[in-house]
C-alpha cells in the first residue's frame, strides 16, 4: 500500500530524477573526496563531514544553554559542514533523561536560535534530530548510573511504547500506546518541526534508530501489536511514514529531511539490512533526502565492533535503494573517512566520538589529506 505508484505521476517523476542524480554521482564518485561539496535541496555542504547527534544530558526542562552553544558552535568553528543537535525530545515524556534537550515548548526557541545563528555565521549548517525515546525514556544521566527512574519518583515518568515490553526485564513495563497516544506523537513531531524552523535549523533528521520509539515500531522484536501498526512490514513502518507526513506539514519541501535508522537489530527475527533497503525505497517517495545508517540499540545484542563496522549498511542502502546515505560507526581517521566518500560507499561521513575528542577534526583531516581549506581568521596563525 506504500508503493511509489500510489503517489502519482508527479511523485514518480520526483523519484526518477532522484535516482538519475544518484547514478550520476556514483559514476562521478572517483572524482569525489571528503572535502567535495554536496548540494542537498536548498543547502550546500562545504564538505562531507557531519557532527553526529550526541546527547549531552545538560538541559533543564529541555532548555538549551551555553554548554550547547559552545559544544555545537565549536564544531562549526572546527570546520564541520553540518552540525546536528543531540536527540531533541518532541515531548517531555519523549526524553531519554531529565537532562535531555527538548523542543516541546515555544520558549525553547530563543536559545536554539542563538545557537543556529552562531553555527551559520561560521560557515556550517545547523541540523536538528527530532526524537522520542519510547520505552527507553525516564533514565538517570550517565554519570549518575544511567538506570531507569521509575514513574512516580523525582525526575521519573511512565514510558510509552508500541507494546508493553520493557527494554530489559527489570525495567518498568511501558504503557502500550493507544490510537490517541499515537496521534499525539504525530502532533508533537509536527509542532517540533515548526519550532525547529522558527529556531533557524536548515535540516531535520527524524530519529528512527537505537531502540527509541520509531525503531520500536519498526522492529518485530519490540512491536507485538495486532492492529494497523503491527504485524506486517507495511504496518510496522506506518508510524514512521505518518510521522514524516506530520513533519512535512510544518517543514518546507525545499529543506532537507533525513531519517536515521538502525539498519539491523543484530538479532535473529529482528529488523534486517534488507528491511532497511525496502524502507529506504519507500522513503524516497516520501521526500526523504538521506538515510543515516546506524544499527542496533533495540535489544541486547552482540555487535561485532571494529572500525567502520556500520559503513557496509550505508553502502548497501545507497546502492540498492538509490538514495543518499550517511555512514557512521567508529570512523576516527581522515584517510578512513576519505575512502568512504572516494569509494562511493556513502555520501556523508557522520562522526560522533572523534568530534568529542577533537572539535577541529575537519581542519586536521584537511591538512593530513592535502587540502587547503579556509580556517577561522582567529586561528590562522596556528595553521600548519
Amino acid at each position: 500500500m506504500y508503493a511509489t505508484s500510489s503517489a502519482g505521476k508527479k511523485n514518480e517523476g520526483h523519484i526518477k530524477r532522484r535516482r538519475q542524480l544518484l547514478i550520476f554521482a556514483q559514476k562521478e564518485s572517483v572524482m569525489l573526496h571528503l572535502f567535495s561539496p554536496i548540494k542537498i535541496k536548498n543547502i550546500e555542504l562545504k564538505n562531507r563531514l557531519v557532527v553526529s547527534p550526541m546527547c549531552e544530558y545538560s538541559s533543564e526542562d529541555g532548555f538549551a544553554n551555553n554548554w550547547h552553544l559552545v559544544h555545537l558552535g565549536s564544531r562549526a568553528v572546527g570546520g564541520a559542514a553540518l552540525v546536528i543537535t543531540e536527540a531533541t525530545a518532541i515531548s517531555p515524556e519523549g526524553r531519554i533523561s531529565y537532562g535531555d534537550l527538548g523542543i516541546y515548548k515555544d520558549e525553547h526557541i530563543e536559545k536554539l536560535k542563538e545557537i543556529t545563528g552562531f553555527i551559520h555565521e561560521h560557515g556550517s549548517v545547523a541540523g536538528i534530530q527530532l526524537a522520542h525515546a519510547g520505552r527507553k525514556a525516564s533514565h538517570e544521566v550517565p554519570w549518575k548510573g544511567n538506570a531507569q527512574i521509575p514513574s512516580g519518583q523525582p525526575n521519573g515518568w511512565k514510558p510509552v511504547a508500541p507494546s508493553a515490553i520493557p527494554f530489559i526485564p527489570n525495567e518498568e513495563t511501558p504503557l502500550e500506546l493507544d490510537r490517541a497516544g499515537i496521534e499525539k506523537i504525530k502532533t508533537d513531531f509536527k509542532a517540533a518541526a515548526a519550532r525547529a524552523l522558527a529556531a533557524g535549523f536548515k535540516v531535520i533528521e527524524i530519529h528512527g534508530a537505537h531502540g527509541y520509539l520509531v525503531h520500536e515500531f519498526l522492529s518485530p522484536l519490540s512491536n507485538h501489536r495486532t492492529d494497523e501498526y503491527g504485524g506486517s512490514f507495511e504496518n510496522r513502518i506506518r508510524l514512521l511514514l505518518e510521522v514524516i507526513d506530520s513533519v512535512k506539514e510544518s517543514w518546507p519541501e525545499e529543506n532537507p529531511l533525513f531519517v536515521r535508522i538502525s539498519s539491523t537489530d543484530w538479532t535473529e527475527g529482528g529488523w534486517t539490512a534488507d528491511d532497511s533497503v525496502e524502507l529506504a525505497k519507500i522513503l524516497i517517495g516520501k521526500g526523504v533526502d538521506l538515510v543515516d545508517c546506524s544499527s542496533g540499540g533495540n535489544v541486547l545484542a552482540r555487535i561485532p565492533l571494529k572500525p567502520g563496522y556500520q559503513v557496509e549498511f550505508a553502502e548497501k542502502v545507497k546502492k540498492e535503494a538509490g538514495i543518499l546515505t550517511g555512514a557512521v560507526g567508529l570512523i576516527t581517521e581522515p584517510k578512513q573517512a576519505d575512502e568512504i566518500i572516494r569509494s562511493g560507499q556513502a555520501d556523508l561521513v557522520i562522526i560522533a566520538r572523534e568530534f568529542l575528542r577533537d572539535p577541529h577534526f575537519p581542519l586536521r583531516a584537511a591538512h593530513e589529506l592535502g587540502h587547503d581549506i579556509k580556517w577561522p581568521v582567529q586561528y590562522e596563525r596556528a595553521k600548519w
